[in-house]
């Protein structure tokens, strides 16, 4: 556009020296006229290509502005948790009023460097969790119903978690001991407790995998980690064939059935609840004030010598941090022993 600028601009600049040559003949005071007339024009016309120039220069810096393809405030899940804003990093950052992410509402998500070493802590967690969404894409491709899938991850996410200490028998041994106090199981929580806990199988799915796409939003993830919210919107969908599908005798039963079993769990759960206390009381700890470019796995490998001990880590400090793959630097977290 500007090359074409010029030479229009050129073109002009001499029909006007050609058609004003003949008139030479009036002196040098006229000539020194037009030549400062032609002067002005051929100046007029460089200043207009070289705003052109300025003006295709600024566009790629516009281009480069970071913008989704999918947009995130479309999904209700993630608007509940974040906020459009222009001075961070990817645009977004987490509303002070979030159930899941005010703890980090407060975090300078305009500083480039801090969101990236957040956004590698959160790359690291989503890779830990690829078998998953495998198993529940081929899961969904065997039409097996919701139940059935919470059930298979949570249960595999036990085990995946178990085989992170497989150099480790030591931490093995207290993982499983802490399991079997907190859980009465050393395999960790048990399909059953969690879907007493939170009430529903779908629920039960989502905290295991712990998927949160307002924080792949403010993270620059949120384009990349998009098909794995599809899953867990297909998830849904296969829950609501599942209850049109069912009677209501059906649903009557496993209502009655739902309440039997925390009728008859109830007493074993208290008992749970206070050992759980009990052996956290007893449990010697430190600790710990997070700084820029710490992970739960590198805290780990500092002060255990062994970065798959993270896990003890997150254990302990679950009330101040709501996602692993996430903390920042402030922070003062617990450090138990783990020998």
């Amino acid at each position: 556009m500007s090359r074409y600028i010029k030479y229009l601009a050129l073109c002009f600049a001499s029909i006007f020296l050609i058609t004003t040559a003949p008139l030479q003949a009036w002196g040098a005071g006229e000539n020194s006229s037009l030549a400062a007339t032609a002067g002005s024009t051929l100046a007029e016309a460089a200043e207009t290509s070289a705003t052109a120039d300025s003006a295709e220069k600024a566009s790629p810096d516009e281009a480069a502005a970071f913008f989704y393809e999918h947009d995130p405030m479309e999904n209700p899940k993630a608007a509940e948790d974040i906020m459009v804003n222009p001075d961070a990093v990817y645009g977004y950052s987490p509303r002070p009023d979030s159930v899941r992410l005010k703890a980090y509402a407060d975090a300078d998500w305009s500083d480039a460097a801090l969101v990236e070493s957040a956004r590698q802590d959160r790359l690291a967690y989503h890779e830990s969790f690829k078998e998953l969404y495998r198993m529940i894409e081929q899961m969904l491709g065997e039409a097996k119903n919701v139940e059935e899938i919470a059930r298979a991850v949570s249960t595999r996410r036990n085990e995946i978690r178990l085989e992170s200490y497989k150099d480790n028998p030591q931490g093995l041994e207290k993982v499983k001991k802490s399991n079997l106090d907190t859980y009465g199981n050393e395999n960790g929580p048990t399909p059953e407790s969690l879907y007493e806990k939170y009430g529903s199988w779908q629920t039960v799915l989502e905290k295991s995998l712990s998927s949160n796409p307002g924080m792949d939003a403010c993270l620059g993830l949120y384009d990349m980690y998009y098909d794995t919210y599809d899953i867990e919107e297909k998830v849904l969908q296969a829950a609501d064939s599942e209850t049109e599908a069912e009677n209501t005798d059906a649903a009557e039963d496993d209502a009655q059935e739902t309440a039997d079993n925390i009728e008859e769990t109830a007493d074993s759960t208290e008992a749970a609840e206070s050992d759980m206390e009990e052996t956290a009381a007893a449990v010697e700890t430190r600790t710990y004030k997070v700084v820029s470019g710490d992970s739960l796995w590198n805290i780990a490998q500092d002060q255990y010598g062994d970065g798959s001990k993270w896990n003890v880590i997150y254990e302990a400090n679950k009330e101040e941090i709501s996602d692993p793959g996430l903390i920042f630097p402030g922070q003062e977290l617990k450090i138990p022993n783990a020998a």
